[in-house]
C-alpha cells in the first residue's frame, strides 16, 4: 500500500480513485460537507491537480458556510464566525470511505468530509456531521449501536427551478392530477424519473429498495435501505442532493420543501430506528420475556421513552424552516401529537416489526431534514432516555389527532425556539455551543420572516384594511 505525503498508509478508496484518474475513467473530484441548511457545500478538484496532491490537506472553505441563512446571507449572533473574526478559512477534510461515483455526473466522484479547523485539525463542533458522530460515540459509550433508515417524500414538477424563479415562486404545476398513493399507473407518468432516482443512487451507494407514489398528485416516496446511522445520514444527504442533481440535468423540477402549499400534502423524513449490541450483531429492541407490549425490551422502551419526552423541545433540530411547522396538520398524514402506536400512522412515533425487526419509526421529521441533525436530535433523546429511565407513555389506540394529555409539536418555529431555549436536556445532549448557534439560526429565520410582506398580506389587508 502506498503513502500519502506524510508517510501514513494511504486509504483504500483514495487509492482506487488514483488509480480511475490515471486511467481516465474519472477526470473531477467533488469534496462536499453539508452546511447547517442540510446542503452540500465544497468545491470541485480537477483530476490532475488531486493526483499532484492539492488536498492532501483537505479542502479550504471560508468558515461564514457554518453560520449562513439560506440565502448565504452572513448574520449577526453567531459566535464562531462573524466580522470580528474576519470569516478566515477551515477545512473540508475527505471521509474516504463515503467516496461514491455519481453515475449521473461525467467522469466524477464525490468525497463527504468532516469540517476541521485549520490548526489542530480539531472537528468543529456547530458542524452538522460533526454533531451527529457525538451522538454516535455517546452511543459506543452506553454499549450501543444505532441503526436507522430514511424515507423521503417529494413532489415532481412541471416546472423547473428556472422556471418557477422566473415566475416569482407561484404555486408550480405538478407533474399528476389525482392522488397516486400506490398507483402504478400514475407512478409510471414519472418512471422515467423515478428509475434513475433508484439505480443511479443505488449505482452510487445509496441503496434504494422502493419507490411508491404518495398521498397527493405528483408526490412520491423513496425507502433507502438501513445501516448504521452514520451511513444512514450520509445517504440522506446524498440521496437528497443527487435527486436534485438528476431531475435537473433531466428536465424535471423536484421539491423536498415540507409544505409547498397550504392546500397540499406535507412531505415527510421518516426515520426507522433500532438500537444494537455494541459489535452491532445483535439487535436489542426485542426481549421474548419482557412484559412490554409486543415484546418491546427495557432499551427500546427507555428510547423511545427519551424521543418521545424531547421531541417537542428539540423540534428544531428536525423541523428548522418556517415553513416545516406549516406540515403539522391534523388528518394530513404528518403527526401533530406526541403519542405512540403499534403500527399507526396517526402518531408521531410507530412501532412496527417483529422479534428482532421491532423497531420505532419517527414520523416528525419533514422532507426538508439534515439528516445529521435529525438523527442526532433523536439518538440524543433516545440516549438521555435510556439514561434517565424515561418510561414511554402508554400506547395511544386510535385517532392520535385528536389525543388529548400529551406534548403537541410546536404551531410555528417561534414556539419551538422557546422550547429549545428553555430545555436543559438539550444543553446535557450537545453541549451550550451547538444549541445556541443553532438558536441563533432559528431566530435569524423568524426575524426575516417576520420583517416581509408575504402576498398573504396583500390579498388579506389591500383592499379590506
Amino acid at each position: 500500500m502506498s503513502s500519502d505525503s506524510h508517510g501514513h498508509a494511504k486509504h483504500p478508496r483514495r487509492e482506487e480513485l488514483e488509480g480511475m484518474i490515471r486511467d481516465g475513467r474519472i477526470d473531477t473530484l467533488v469534496v462536499a460537507f453539508t452546511d447547517m441548511q442540510g446542503r452540500l457545500m465544497g468545491k470541485r478538484v480537477q483530476g490532475q491537480a488531486f493526483l499532484d496532491g492539492v488536498i492532501d490537506h483537505g479542502a479550504h472553505f471560508c468558515t461564514y458556510l457554518l453560520g449562513t441563512d439560506m440565502e448565504m446571507n452572513t448574520p449577526d449572533g453567531f459566535r464562531l464566525m462573524n466580522w470580528e473574526t474576519g470569516y478566515g478559512d477551515w477545512i473540508a477534510d475527505p471521509v474516504w470511505d463515503s467516496l461514491r461515483i455519481p453515475p449521473w455526473l461525467e467522469k466524477t466522484a464525490m468525497v463527504l468530509s468532516d469540517t476541521v479547523d485549520g490548526d489542530g485539525h480539531a472537528e468543529i463542533p456547530v458542524s452538522p456531521r460533526t454533531i451527529l458522530k457525538r451522538q454516535v460515540a455517546a452511543a459506543a459509550g452506553q454499549g450501543y449501536v444505532v441503526k436507522a433508515g430514511s424515507e423521503f417524500e417529494y413532489y415532481v414538477l412541471r416546472d423547473s427551478w428556472d422556471d418557477m424563479a422566473r415566475k416569482g415562486f407561484a404555486p408550480p404545476e405538478r407533474f399528476g392530477s389525482y392522488n397516486e398513493d400506490y398507483h402504478l399507473l400514475q407512478a409510471t407518468k414519472a418512471e422515467p424519473l423515478h428509475r434513475l432516482l433508484r439505480n443511479q443512487m443505488t449505482e452510487a451507494r445509496i441503496p434504494i429498495e422502493f419507490s411508491k407514489g404518495e398521498a397527493a398528485p405528483g408526490q412520491h416516496e423513496v425507502n433507502i435501505r438501513y445501516d448504521e446511522v452514520l451511513e444512514s445520514a450520509d445517504r440522506s444527504v446524498l440521496f437528497k442532493h443527487g435527486a436534485k442533481e438528476i431531475a435537473y440535468l433531466n428536465g424535471w423540477g423536484i421539491t423536498f420543501m415540507a409544505k409547498p402549499d397550504h392546500s397540499w400534502t406535507g412531505s415527510s423524513g421518516h426515520l426507522h430506528m433500532s438500537l444494537w449490541s455494541e459489535d452491532g450483531s445483535t439487535s436489542l429492541t426485542h426481549d421474548p420475556k419482557s412484559k412490554a407490549p409486543y415484546g418491546m425490551s427495557q432499551t427500546m422502551s427507555f428510547f423511545m421513552g427519551g424521543m418521545m419526552k424531547l421531541a417537542r423541545e428539540l423540534a428544531i433540530f428536525f423541523a428548522p424552516n418556517i415553513n416545516s411547522y406549516k406540515r403539522f396538520a391534523v388528518a394530513s398524514w404528518a403527526p401533530v401529537n406526541v403519542v405512540w402506536g403499534r403500527d399507526n400512522r396517526t402518531t408521531g412515533f410507530r412501532v412496527v416489526g417483529d422479534g428482532p425487526s421491532l423497531h420505532v419509526e419517527c414520523r416528525f421529521p419533514g422532507g426538508d431534514m439534515n439528516a445529521y441533525l435529525t438523527y442526532a436530535a433523536f439518538v440524543g433523546a433516545g440516549l438521555y432516555g435510556i439514561r434517565h429511565k424515561i418510561a414511554p407513555p402508554a400506547e395511544y389506540k386510535g385517532n392520535g389527532y385528536v389525543a388529548t394529555g400529551c406534548d403537541r409539536m410546536p404551531r410555528a418555529l417561534w414556539e419551538a425556539i422557546q422550547a429549545l431555549e428553555r430545555s436543559e436536556a438539550a444543553l446535557e445532549i450537545f453541549g451550550e455551543d451547538v444549541v445556541a448557534h443553532y438558536l441563533n439560526a432559528a431566530r435569524v429565520e423568524q426575524e426575516t420572516y417576520d420583517a416581509i410582506v408575504h402576498p398573504w398580506d396583500r390579498q388579506r389587508y389591500l383592499e379590506r384594511s
